[in-house]
């Protein structure tokens, strides 16, 4: 099983780029989706014992948790400790899956994949990518977004220019997302003879 890594910084086309590849038949196991599926089973009854009077109603409460961790880093590590492990085993059950339908390559749809070194897990990596000027705009524009959010969330990130660095493929999705998606089949296309 050929396993793609796919990351990218806070708009730049990540999210869009998964639906494009599963539009074209290929398996995709988003990160972010298995944490909140855990967040509502699992992993809420581990993050309460770590963290009392974060989960509410068998769910875990986001202001809550953000709360109790209060920027600390010693206490993302303990969540990390409590999730990451639970995300990889989701990961590993998605790859079995696909296996077992026939499929011979996944995509790993991982928002901090180089900050947590998930790249050890794939075979190579795509990384999206846009201008800062489309990135601002796009982000911007999100419901409840600030400017103070915004640069917060990118200062949690791998510099774009860094990840473009570590890629082995990098898609840019400023040039509007057919274009994008013509790229994507375009790499597709390059990997059929062996996986797809």
């Amino acid at each position: 099983m050929f396993r793609l890594g796919l990351t990218g910084s806070i708009g730049t086309g990540k999210s869009a780029t998964a639906a494009m590849l599963r539009e074209l038949g290929v398996p995709v196991h988003d990160a972010d989706a298995a944490v909140h599926a855990l967040y509502r089973g699992r992993a809420a009854p581990l993050i309460e014992e770590a963290f009392p009077g974060t989960v509410k109603d068998g769910e875990v409460d986001r202001r809550k948790l953000a709360g109790a961790l209060d920027g600390k880093a010693e206490r993302f590590r303990k969540l990390e400790s409590i999730v990451h492990p639970l995300v990889r085993e989701e990961e590993e059950q998605a790859i079995a899956q696909a296996q077992r339908a026939g499929h011979r390559l996944i995509v790993l749809d991982v928002p901090l994949l180089f900050e947590t070194k998930g790249e050890n897990r794939c075979d190579a990596v795509l990384v999206t990518t846009v201008s800062p000027a489309t990135q601002e705009s796009r982000v911007m524009a999100r419901p409840d977004m600030t400017e103070e959010l915004f640069h917060a969330l990118l200062n949690r990130q791998m510099p774009d220019a860094e990840k473009r660095k570590r890629a082995h493929v990098i898609l840019e999705t400023g040039r509007g997302f057919p274009a994008a998606r013509n790229d994507l089949q375009a790499l597709l296309r390059a990997l059929a003879p062996r996986l797809y």
